[in-house]
């Protein structure tokens, strides 16, 4: 994701949530938030081929999300800012309580008494 700074704000927020729009960057990003980890550490966790574990890894880093460091035959990724990390938990946050009014939401329907059928109007 590059940074335009001609671009407005809201646009510049919409590109930002695109380069989050993938399950599996996601997913990288979570595994991260936790400490760094090797590519070799996150292919089982995130259940991709590394070829396209490579890709995420690169869109990722492009946006600025992520930086790489070498290690002789080994690359370790980490986040580039805790408020990546803050986002995320952010997100389960606002998800969990989602779920939590729909699952209300379920429970109240099922517990109401369903509506008399040939109930007589005056």
């Amino acid at each position: 994701m590059v940074v335009n700074s001609r671009q407005p704000l809201y646009q510049m927020k919409a590109d930002f949530f695109k380069t989050l729009g993938h399950p599996a960057r996601i997913r990288v990003l979570e595994l991260l938030s936790e400490r760094e980890h090797a590519v070799s550490e996150m292919l089982p966790e995130v259940g991709i081929e590394a070829a396209n574990l490579s890709q995420q890894l690169s869109i990722l880093r492009r946006a600025g999300l992520v930086t790489a460091r070498r290690e002789g035959l080994s690359v370790s990724y980490a986040l580039t800012s805790p408020r990546i990390a803050d986002l995320l938990t952010t997100a389960r946050a606002i998800l969990t309580g989602m779920v939590a009014g729909q699952a209300e939401m379920l429970v109240e329907e099922i517990s109401e008494p369903p509506a008399l059928a040939g109930k007589h109007r005056n």
